[in-house]
């Protein structure tokens, strides 16, 4: 068995670590703001490179990504001050939750530290977390590669709970990730949820039956409740980029500008899907299985838009 002393030990000083990071982020920052954010227009990618690098050091990943975010923020477009003012305040608030989340309500401070990159191990997860059982719907599966990590993205639905939860697994030199569930089925299983002010993360416990066919999609909503679902995930967890969602009745439009968007069938509601992803031949194969007729799509709603991620053709959501 682990030895507790040393475990706490060591996360003392992994704190005190990010603290430092945290406490430098901070006066780059300010020095950021001070000088006015027309200088970061010119400024190199390779400072702030070299600024997220120094987050990696102090254990900080979570940090790390948020900085990258930023140095991106001068070559986004037309709104890039915005959106460089956004991560500024983003990062900010990050960074001031960790310096105090002694004094923060646990829930949010537990978020506070997933989103620096400090998360619980798996193992003590199962054994203090009870688990929540219920029959899960496998709504998508997506794997990323960043040169040095294969993330696979697992999307699930409680149909008892209508929770929605979210298994990461990894796969180390291109590798593929060892945890893999057949997207449409629906498992009998256990979870037990990462702690935070909105849980989504979860661990994959027991499973207490084969997987099996699934009957139909979930109810879902329209493009009205996909928002107000982000609005309140979003009010627990600011730093939230998306947030899983069911369209009900939705049909794929391209709109004026050369984009695509989900209106409603039955209102005058419609959302924009992600700029980033609008040049997929997911995009089409959705359009495709439509054939201008309403489906129910699954997929991530955020504040650039929504990612569809899955659907269903309409002859299955009419069953």
């Amino acid at each position: 068995p682990a030895d507790p002393e040393a475990a706490r030990r060591r996360a003392e000083r992994r704190a005190r670590r990010i603290s430092t990071g945290v406490t430098e982020l901070e006066q780059r920052l300010a020095d950021l703001v001070r000088g006015g954010l027309a200088s970061a227009e010119g400024a190199a990618y390779a400072q702030w490179d070299e600024t997220a690098a120094r987050m990696v050091d102090a254990q900080a990943p979570g940090l790390a990504s948020r900085v990258r975010e930023l140095a991106s923020a001068p070559g986004s477009g037309a709104d890039r001050a915005s959106r460089l003012l956004e991560e500024c305040a983003l990062l900010h608030t990050l960074s001031q939750g960790w310096l105090r989340r002694d004094r923060l309500p646990d829930p949010l401070a537990a978020t506070v530290r997933s989103r620096v990159g400090v998360t619980a191990d798996t193992a003590a997860l199962l054994a203090s977390v009870p688990p929540v059982r219920d029959h899960w719907l496998v709504l998508a599966q997506q794997d990323g590669d960043d040169g040095r990590l294969v993330t696979r993205r697992i999307w699930l639905h409680g149909r008892r709970t209508g929770r929605a939860a979210l298994l990461l697994s990894y796969g180390a030199g291109g590798r593929a990730p060892e945890l893999s569930l057949p997207v449409g089925l629906s498992l009998d299983a256990d979870l037990v949820y990462h702690p935070s002010a909105r849980p989504l993360r979860a661990v994959l416990g027991t499973r207490h039956a084969e997987p099996g066919p699934s009957p139909a999609p979930p109810a879902g909503g329209d493009a009205e409740a996909a928002l107000r679902a982000y609005g309140e995930a979003l009010r627990d967890d600011p730093w939230l980029e998306a947030w899983p969602v069911v369209l009900r009745s939705v049909i794929p439009v391209p709109d004026p500008e050369g984009g695509w968007q989900l209106a409603d069938a039955d209102g005058e509601s419609a959302l924009p899907v992600d700029p980033r992803h609008r040049d997929r031949a997911g995009l089409w194969q959705l359009a495709a299985v439509s054939g201008g007729a309403p489906v129910t799509v699954f997929g991530e709603c955020g504040h650039r838009g929504f990612t569809p991620l899955a659907t269903w053709a309409p002859e299955l959501v009419a069953l």
